[in-house]
């Protein structure tokens, strides 16, 4: 999996990443934080509308920037967005009303939504053998994973010996040190892009090849299934685990602990995976095992609390991370496979908005069929709404490779239904 950090370029992408995915972890700790400053008992409340924000950010933001990315200088656009976010971390600090939160939320989540989608699109281009871009995949995945895992610990280390004021100017320090590392990185020239109309053409046309490809039909559908049962976890584990289990509130974290390492197994066990068996034989299994396992989150949350039961649930999540792995890692294989060069940052951009837009459905849905009508009934009906879209991927996805139009008949079928 590391041979593809033989490449220069990559490396240095990659370790942009890796920065600014720490600096964004002290930065939700520092956030959670701050809200308590400011409001209080009303902090949960605080959180949640910045969590809307940060979705209606990616599905607004993302398409207009794909669409338009070809007018700029990737290496321009990647470090303008860093620098936007180092800026905006530094002003955090300083608020001293929520709605200024809000308004700096907005603006930290619009410049991930332009930095996030050119960023998966270069990285094919950086990388065209198929086996060190499913190694990138992988090694993406697994960032994103430690993130979750290693950030709070360092957080929680930082804070013994300063304020959380203090984790601010370590963001800002990450996305700085991402910004060099993408100016150091010779990148590929950009190829040109299609002509597809006005302002409105450019921005819907991510979203017209998606629904041009019954591949990528299909990763939409699966991205739900995903948000479905990832809804599930991040939502509703303090309930599960406190309310229903009566755990310690370090159990929160081995829950949630258990959702990273299966979804870290997963992702080291992927290349060979998908060498042997190809995508759709990896994830429309994982799709559909989706269902299954929010299934057996209901009978487990019904049953009376036991130690059999707590340790069911602990599975339970990390079969949820590991399938959730499986659909999500090789999802830049598709694009690419259905995609022209010069479409790839708008496909990626359709991606980025389409997907947070299933998340940006589910999340409110977990947490208010949790308050109104119990966990078992919520993760009852998650599995439904995943099985459905798991059913919906199998149904549009062709299972010969010959049945999916290339990449410029896709466009063109796209440019013809606009």
């Amino acid at each position: 999996m590391l041979s593809a950090l033989r490449n220069r370029t990559y490396r240095h992408l990659f370790t942009a990443q890796v920065v600014a995915l720490v600096g964004t972890g002290l930065a939700t700790v520092a956030l959670g934080l701050l809200a308590y400053d400011l409001a209080g008992g009303h902090a949960s409340a605080v959180l949640g509308t910045a969590l809307a924000i940060k979705m209606v950010a990616y599905v607004t933001v993302a398409p207009l920037v794909g669409a338009h990315a070809h007018r700029i200088p990737r290496r321009a656009l990647l470090v303008a967005s860093d620098l936007t976010r180092a800026c905006v971390a530094l002003a955090l600090p300083f608020v001293s009303q929520v709605w200024q939160v809000y308004v700096l939320i907005f603006l930290l989540q619009a410049a991930s939504a332009a930095f996030t989608p050119v960023f998966q699109a270069v990285i094919p281009e950086v990388l065209p053998a198929e086996r060190d871009y499913t190694h990138a995949l992988s090694l993406s995945r697994l960032a994103y994973d430690l993130e979750s895992l290693l950030s709070p610990a360092l957080a929680a280390l930082l804070l013994t010996v300063v304020g959380y004021d203090w984790l601010f100017a370590g963001t800002t320090l990450g996305f700085l040190a991402s910004a060099s590392l993408v100016v150091s990185a010779v990148l590929p020239r950009m190829a040109p892009a299609p002509r597809t109309g006005g302002a409105f053409a450019k921005s819907a046309s991510g979203v017209r090849l998606f629904w041009a490809s019954r591949r990528l039909r299909a990763l939409l559908a699966l991205d739900l299934a995903v948000a479905a049962a990832g809804a599930m976890v991040f939502v509703n584990t303090v309930v599960v685990v406190r309310g229903h289990f009566h755990e310690p509130a370090g159990a929160v974290s081995l829950a949630l602990g258990a959702y990273g390492a299966g979804s870290m197994a997963a992702a080291l066990l992927l290349p060979g995976l998908l060498a042997r068996a190809g995508d759709r034989a990896v994830m429309l299994p994982a799709g559909f095992a989706l269902p299954g396992v929010l299934a057996a989150v209901a009978l487990t949350t019904l049953a009376p609390a036991g130690r059999w039961s707590w340790a069911g649930v602990l599975v339970t999540w990390a079969v949820i991370g590991a399938a959730g792995s499986a659909v999500l890692t090789p999802g830049g294989r598709l694009i690419r496979r259905c995609t022209d060069t010069a479409d790839l940052p708008a496909a990626f951009a359709a991606q980025f908005s389409l997907s947070h837009g299933c998340w940006l459905l589910t999340y409110p849905l977990a947490g208010w069929l949790a308050a109104g009508v119990g966990v078992p009934v919520t993760a009852g009906v998650l599995g439904l709404i995943a099985l459905g879209a798991a059913g919906a991927a199998a149904r549009v996805w062709p299972v010969a490779s010959a049945a999916e139009p290339a990449p410029a008949e896709a466009r063109r079928t796209a440019a013809a239904t606009g």
